[in-house]
């Protein structure tokens, strides 16, 4: 890259987001030289090893490449040109990377100037700012544009620097262009966001209440979300203010120059100058906030001071209100699966349990039921919890009828059902509010989350069930619609988020208590901290005697309970996570949300997932064979991909058959779900997890197809998606059950959860020595030239739960070729830990060339036969083009002696590593270093090792400021105590081959078996015997 400096970046100017830029640099392999006036920042950079510098002159010395990133578009001439400026320093052909906001028209000007000059300079319009998407979340991006020749010369820099990367080539200025955009947009939000802030704080709504709601409506922005908070508890810097005006300045000088009018953009600037006006002395001391009350006279601040009901308080209180218990009982089976009862967990929450249960949760699978079906069920539960109260000593309980869709059920036969035993309550509550499912009640009306906007429910596909279908969004009318008039609208009781949020728990009691008996009562929610003021003023009135029958969703049942937040689960909080073979997940819900959720799984996961789609046509409306053979098809299938590891998706066909009448449309649901039961309970191979998508699924999966009569509550996947370990009474004991609810998460949480809860932990060898050097062991690099070599070696990790590396030799590629490699790649990806696979020992431009080209994960540059300044420029060369790959360069200094796949090296060719040359290598880029120290290839002679640990020493105190990894071929025959004073020396990585191949030989050689069968068996488990006891060497089981 131009010159001598290709590896030296510079920098002028570090603040938050070049010293990020600046370390990924480092991380790379750059060396990175800055000038900085804050002592702060130049410390902090200079301990990830970074170079200061004096002056811009002297960042332009030696550098191939050189970022500005300055607030102040007006100091860019002085900083390049001026008399200690970049340019008295820089090389010619350097890449001058510019990030300012200066106009497209000044950047234009520049980069003629120097492109023209006699240094000839490649100017690129870099813009960089934090990716605020669910994919890059808060990494760096960056819109690079220039010319084609200096966006190629740009690129190796720019790549390195962020995690996405746009590039505009042919005119300067796009990139600056871009941020004028994006800046418009952050100016007219910042200012729309403080403005809506204060018009509900000066109506009299809690700025925090106001914030919780905003933030998880249509009318949020990334703008409102991450500085609403920051005004509210002053933490923004008045000073922010004045650069963000400045650059809206920008903006609209190039708008005026198009021209193209900007309204919004004038108004918003406005509002800011008006703030910038009101600071006195220092602007650094005084905040956004305050300036905005001056300005707009609302009292933000103290409004946002208020006491405020916080759901963890309100969680203790409402635990310390409920009797001291040990577990919690749960009548029935089923609702959004069998023990949905895990709702209990919420939002990622631990359960208390109960000895003699405060609580009792009616969770029946009764949609998939008659109405008549289901009043009996509900009647024989309630005579049980009679039953159950009287000999526990007239114990006091509360019925909850809990179903995710509240709407959609057997409303009110299954409440007749239960006042039919238990005697009229003082009222029944209503609260469909679901926080994870996206359901609201504002002013009566229920609301389901379509993406950033609420549909009234009964405008959505919900409404339009042929079994349990409704008109009314509004829940007054709701009730009359669904009792046909037997309780009208206007004798239905509302409970509002008003009294909710300024009466509090007291004036929640006082309501209910007033309430006339036999009253129908809704509920008005928000969030969660409105479930919770609810839970314990109805707790407070159950204790003053009166007796409630709730209809509600999961969000109010763990407000209830007063439960408390743990984290997401993952497959490693299960113990048993050992299984070989793949998940399975069941999907019968057909509601369009689960639809959009399975055709984003499809895509996302299309390379190991396996679809089969059982035809509802054939198992609910054709005759008994035509069933029997679709549920055969499918049975058959499953198995077969199960057992090859593959995520196995069965689910009903997507298109919506219903039947004339609504019993008709039930009819055809029972016969689509025992469809499932019957596919699921006859496959014999044991799923590594199992997830079930949809109630009725859920439910009869686990009650009818596995047999689950209990369960242990794990946690959660995905809010609102729990997490069961079947119990031994099951077809499978101790497997991870997921139910995930139909109305449950956006377009893309089925395939979030299946994503995180995938075997696959990454193939990158880099991460798997970095983790080894943080972690105080070392990976296992193993030698394969067969498909029983692979196996091993995945095999042996597997068992000892381990990452290791498979190493592709050049003449094991000579004879295995490509095949070879596509089996230890295909091997790594099945993994169930950590496995990448690395090419070892290139010594032809030609192999490592190729080796770039088949996939794999890092390569060895092997320059050791050629004298030190053509291996620096060899092992140079192969690092450049490996980067541009993501993948990994490991390179040899100095020469071992010995034998490897016919490679001889003599003892008067070996040479040890020198520390003097090992610091001018390390500058090549690579990631890792083979060191030389008295180690060899094959045997070791009958003395025994003799390595010099001191120059290992050295070389590990200059590779860690480097951040290069060390490695050590020639594993085979070194004793453990050796082996752990080279990993306390910073070894990371050891090759082993010459014990592996000695075990194969071994075997192959006393067998006395006669099948090949049998002999690649035998083979393979020697091998894998001392792969195994290298990896507990080497301290690295356990570790995946």
């Amino acid at each position: 890259m131009g010159g001598d400096g290709g590896g030296v970046v510079g920098f002028v100017g570090l603040d938050l987001f070049s010293f990020e830029l600046a370390s990924s640099l480092l991380r790379s392999g750059f060396k990175v030289q800055a000038f900085e006036i804050s002592t702060e920042m130049v410390e902090k950079f200079t301990e990830l090893g970074g170079c200061k510098c004096d002056s811009p002159a002297d960042v332009g010395k030696g550098a191939a490449a050189v970022v500005v990133l300055l607030s102040h578009p007006d100091q860019i001439e002085d900083v390049i040109f001026g008399e200690e400026g970049v340019m008295k320093g820089l090389q010619k052909g350097a890449v001058l990377l510019l990030s300012s906001t200066i106009s497209p028209m000044h950047l234009q000007k520049l980069e003629k100037q120097l492109a023209e000059g006699r240094e000839h300079i490649f100017v690129v319009d870099a813009y960089v700012l934090k990716g605020m998407s669910e994919l890059l979340d808060g990494k760096l991006m960056i819109i690079a544009s220039g010319r084609s020749d200096s966006i190629t010369r740009a690129q190796p820099y720019l790549t390195a620097m962020c995690q996405k990367l746009y590039t505009f080539e042919g005119e300067i200025g796009a990139g600056s262009k871009v941020k004028m955009v994006n800046e418009l947009l952050e100016g007219i939000h910042l200012v729309a966001a403080v403005e809506a802030i204060s018009l509900g704080s000066q109506a009299g709504v809690h700025p925090w209440i106001l914030y919780d709601i905003i933030s998880n409506a249509a009318g949020n922005s990334w703008i409102y979300k991450n500085h609403i908070p920051l005004l509210l508890k002053s933490d923004i810097d008045g000073r922010f203010l004045d650069v963000l005006s400045q650059n809206l300045g920008i903006v609209e000088d190039k708008a005026k120059s198009l021209p193209f009018p900007v309204p919004l953009l004038a108004v918003a600037r406005q509002q800011l100058i008006l703030g910038i006006s009101q600071m006195h002395g220092d602007d650094t001391a005084t905040s956004l906030a305050k300036i905005w009350e001056k300005v707009l006279g609302v009292g933000i601040l103290e409004a946002a001071s208020k006491e405020l009901y916080k759901p963890e308080d309100l969680a203790k209180e409402i635990t310390s209100q409920a009797k001291p218990v040990k577990r919690i009982g749960f009548i029935g089976l089923g609702a959004m699966g069998f023990g949905m009862a895990a709702h209990l967990l919420k939002s990622n929450f631990s359960v208390r349990g109960y000895d003699k249960p405060a609580c009792f949760f009616i969770l029946t699978n009764s949609r998939s039921l008659s109405s008549e079906k289901a009043s009996a069920l509900i009647k024989d539960i309630c005579s049980n919890i009679c039953a159950a109260s009287k000999e526990a000593d007239n114990a006091d309980y509360t019925i909850v009828l809990r179903g995710d869709s509240t709407l959609r059920g057997h409303f009110p036969q299954e409440a007749d059902a239960a006042v039919s035993v238990l005697g009229e309550m003082d009222a029944w509550i209503i609260c469909p509010f679901f926080l994870q499912g996206g359901r609201y009640t504002i002013d009566d009306v229920h609301y389901v989350a379509d993406s950033d906007r609420l549909v009234p429910a009964g405008e959505t596909e919900f409404a339009k069930d042929a079994s349990f279908g409704y008109k009314s969004s509004n829940l007054r009318e709701w009730v009359e619609e669904k009792t046909a008039g037997t309780i009208p609208a206007n004798s239905v009781e509302s409970i509002s988020i008003q009294l909710l949020r300024i009466g509090g728990p007291d004036a929640v009691c006082e309501f209910l208590c007033s309430l006339k008996k036999g009253s129908a009562c809704i509920v008005n929610a928000a969030s969660d901290r409105d479930m919770s003021v609810f839970a314990a003023g109805m707790i407070q009135a159950e204790q003053k005697g009166k007796s409630f029958l709730c209809r509600t969703a999961a969000s109010f049942v763990s407000a209830r309970i007063g439960i408390i937040p743990k984290d997401l689960v993952l497959p490693k909080d299960f113990a048993s996570d050992k299984e070989s073979s793949g998940a399975l997940i069941v999907v019968g819900s057909y509601v369009p949300k689960t639809t959009k959720q399975v055709e984003e799984l499809q895509s996302q996961h299309k390379q190991k997932l396996r679809s089969i789609e059982i035809s509802v046509e054939k198992v609910a409306l054709k005759s008994s064979e035509v069933r029997a053979a679709e549920i055969s098809r499918a049975v058959e299938m499953a198995d077969a991909f199960l057992r090859a590891g593959r995520e196995t998706l069965i689910m009903s066909s997507r298109e919506l058959i219903t039947g004339k009448t609504s019993s008709e449309s039930l009819d055809i649901n029972s016969k689509v779900s025992s469809a499932l039961v019957e596919v699921v309970s006859q496959i014999t191979t044991r799923p590594r997890y199992i997830l079930a998508k949809g109630g009725i699924t859920s439910s009869d999966t686990a009650t009818k197809a596995l047999k689950a009569r209990r369960a242990l509550v794990i946690g959660q996947a995905l809010a609102g998606v729990p997490v069961w370990k079947l119990g031994p009474e099951s077809r499978h004991p101790g497997v991870p059950y997921i139910v995930f609810p139909g109305n449950v998460g956006s377009s893309t949480a089925l395939a979030e959860v299946v994503k995180s809860w995938s075997v696959v932990a990454g193939r990158s060898t880099k991460e798997l020595l970095l983790n080894a050097e943080n972690g105080g062991y070392a990976i296992g690099a193993f030698n394969v030239y067969n498909l029983e070599g692979i196996e091993a070696v995945v095999e042996a990790a597997e068992e000892e739960n381990s990452p290791a590396i498979l190493q592709v030799h050049p003449g094991a590629f000579k004879h295995g070729g490509i095949p070879l490699v596509s089996c230890c790649i295909s091997a790594a990806e099945q993994a169930r830990v950590p496995i990448s696979v690395h090419f070892d020992h290139g010594t032809t431009k030609h192999e490592l060339l190729e080796a770039l080209e088949l996939g794999f994960d890092s390569v060895m540059v092997d320059g050791s036969h050629l004298s030190f300044t053509e291996n620096v420029t060899y092992t140079k060369s192969i690092t450049e083009l490996a980067r541009s790959r993501n993948i990994m360069v490991e390179a040899e200094l100095g020469r071992l002696s010995g034998t490897e796949d016919g490679l001889t090296v003599e003892d008067y060719e070996a040479k040890l590593t020198s520390v003097h040359q090992a610091h001018e290598f390390m500058e090549t880029g690579i990631d890792a270093l083979a060191v030389c120290i008295g180690n060899v290839h094959g045997k070791y002679p009958e003395s025994g090792p003799n390595l010099k640990l001191d120059l290992l020493k050295e070389l590990h105190n200059l590779s860690s400021k480097k951040g290069v990894f060390l490695v050590l071929h020639g594993a085979s025959g070194l004793p453990e105590k050796l082996i752990k004073e080279c990993i306390e020396n910073g070894v990371s990585k050891f090759n082993v081959n010459t014990e592996v191949r000695k075990a194969y030989m071994d075997a192959l050689t006393s067998s006395k078996k006669t099948d090949l069968v049998d002999l690649m068996s035998a083979t393979k488990t020697a091998m894998k015997a001392v792969i195994a006891d290298k990896i507990r060497l080497f301290g690295s089981a356990g570790k995946a």
